[in-house]
Formats: structure tokens, sequence, C-alpha cells
């Protein structure tokens, strides 16, 4: 038996929750569908990160984000969707795995696996994609990077105390990661392959992290890609010359990919140069009828056009459309 649906959500993300509250104020009572638990992406954050948004920016559903400074933490953001969530009643279905979504007659079916192992069967009308960017690392697809001591993400840095660690990428989460792992004692070094500090780092960030280098608290190769990690060195190519150096540790932060799985499944065309889904930016529709995209997920290869701060208002965009069209 199929569970019959008016709007299922895919993704229950910050986007994928201000999608939910505007189609449940257009009386569409949607169900958001999750993989993983609610707001996967921010518990997936480093356990001690600090938003560069003000609190106001994250808001959805018009209740006020309250905190007594001026950038919220991590933990206050999963406080904050968690409250949203249970205020406005949101039918939500977390640790429930999108495996399957194609087009019939009668609708959208979605077939899902839980938590449990059971498989679920849903029929929709209306389907809103709104998975995120943050599950798909960019890998570098060297020797030795399926060892147990790699990671692409961060968590915090205190087991890594008094050990070696090089962390591969020069962008904000790279030069977190190295700051905390400074503070706790770990030898660090950042290997990066531009030629100099991004223009992206957090301008509040980039003096503390000149000031750890210029002290030789943390260690940069510039110009430098590596070739290839074994369980006590990594072997990098910086200039042209093979360096090896000693590590116990790995954190390659070089960036995440959408998954874009269930758009192709459903025929959703993707601009070959962009990577951005084909769709309407003022219906937030793609070229599937019935298939609308909200949240980073629109943003195609480049992540750092849509955050939350813009991505939460296309909840409001897609609910218009389709409350037009009932």
């Amino acid at each position: 038996m199929s569970n019959k649906e008016n709007v299922i959500v895919i993704g229950a993300g910050p986007c994928g929750i201000a999608a939910g509250i505007a189609l449940q104020e257009k009386g569409l009572n949607p169900l958001l569908i999750e993989k993983g638990a609610l707001v996967q992406s921010i518990y997936d954050y480093p356990t001690h990160m600090q938003f560069f948004s003000t609190p106001d920016l994250l808001e959805v559903g018009n209740i006020p984000f309250v905190i007594s400074r001026d950038k919220p933490t991590r933990l206050e953001a999963l406080n904050y969707y968690r409250n949203v969530v249970e205020r406005k009643n949101l039918r939500v279905k977390t640790y429930e795995k999108v495996e399957h979504v194609k087009k019939t007659g009668e609708g959208f079916v979605v077939d899902t696996v839980d938590r449990l192992g059971d498989a679920h069967q849903y029929v929709s009308k209306y389907l809103v994609i709104a998975t995120g960017y943050f599950d798909r690392p960019n890998y570098l697809n060297v020797p030795g990077e399926d060892l147990d001591k790699v990671s692409h993400y961060f968590k915090e840095a205190h087991p890594y105390h008094g050990l070696k660690v090089a962390v591969i990428g020069g962008k904000n989460s790279a030069i977190d990661a190295a700051m905390e792992l400074e503070k706790v004692g770990a030898d660090v070094t950042i290997i990066y392959r531009g030629s100099t500090y991004s223009e992206s780092i957090k301008p509040w960030v980039r003096p503390v992290i000149e000031s750890l280098v210029d002290k030789e608290r943390i260690k940069v190769m510039w110009n430098a890609r590596v070739k290839e990690i074994k369980k006590q060195s990594v072997v990098v190519e910086q200039d042209g010359e093979i360096k090896e150096i000693e590590n116990d540790f790995v954190f390659a932060l070089t960036g995440y990919r959408p998954n874009r799985k269930l758009l192709n499944e459903l025929g959703v065309e993707v601009n070959e140069e962009t990577g951005e889904p084909v769709h309407n930016p003022d219906t937030m529709e793609t070229n599937v009828e019935g298939v609308y995209i909200a949240g980073v997920i629109a943003a195609g290869n480049n992540a750092n056009v849509i955050f939350i701060e813009n991505g939460r208002f296309h909840g409001g965009i897609l609910a218009d459309a389709i409350a037009s069209k009932e």
C-alpha cells in the first residue's frame, strides 16, 4: 500500500524546513523525509563552530532566533530548528532514506527505507528536492585516502593532542579546523594548492591564522598537492618537488558536491557548465513539471552562492507556485 501525499519535501535541513512551513501555510500539509537527523548538515558541523551569519538571517517561519551574542553557535542553531519544527507541528520522518523516485501517471512514487530496514512507498502530487550539498565530499582520489586515519569532516580537536595532523585545503573549514587543532597541542600542517590565503576566509579569522603561521605554530605548504597518504606519512608535491612529511591523521577538507541521484532519476536537466539544475527561479520548478528545488541544491557546482540566508526564501516561492496550481 502506498501512502498518498499532496507534497513531499525530501530533506529536512533549514531550507527544507522553510519550504515545509511555507507549504503548510498554504494548507498543503507537506511531509518532510530526512535520511538523517533533523538539520543533519548543521549537526555535522564542528562541535564548537560559530556561524558567520547573525541569527536573524537564519530565521525561518517568522519565528525569532534569539540569543545573547552576535553570532549563533552550532548548538544554538540545532536548538532553534528543533523548536521551529515543534512549534509549527511539521510532519517530519527522520532516519528514512529516499532510495528511488519516479514519475507515474498518478504522481511521483517515492521509495524509502527507514532506520530499521523497513521499506515504505509514497505517492505524491508534487516533490520538493531540498537535499543540500554536504554529504558528498570532493575526494582526492589518491592512494591511501581510504585509510582509517583520513576524514573528510572535522568534528573536534581534543583527540589529536600531541599528534601530527595534516589539514588539506585552504578555505574556512580547513582554516577553522587547523586553528582548533593548534589550540589543543596538535602539530598542524596545512597543505593547500593555492599560493596564498583564500579570499573566502572570514575577515576576523584571517589575521589570527596569519599570526599563527608567522609564529610557526601552524605550518603551511603552499602550491602543494597530496600524491599519497601512508600509514605514518603524507607524500606531497610542492612546486614540482616531492616531499614526505610525518603524519598521524589527515583531514581532507576540500569541499563537497551535490548528490543529483534523485534529480537524475526524475529526468531533471542539469547545466553541464555550472552544474545547476534547470529551473525557473520565479517558481523553483524544474523542467519536470511538479518537481521543485530548494536550498543549496539549486546552486550547482558553486555552493558559495546559496546559503541558509537566501535559500530559506525558496520555500515561499515554490509554495506560492504550487498553491496557484491547486
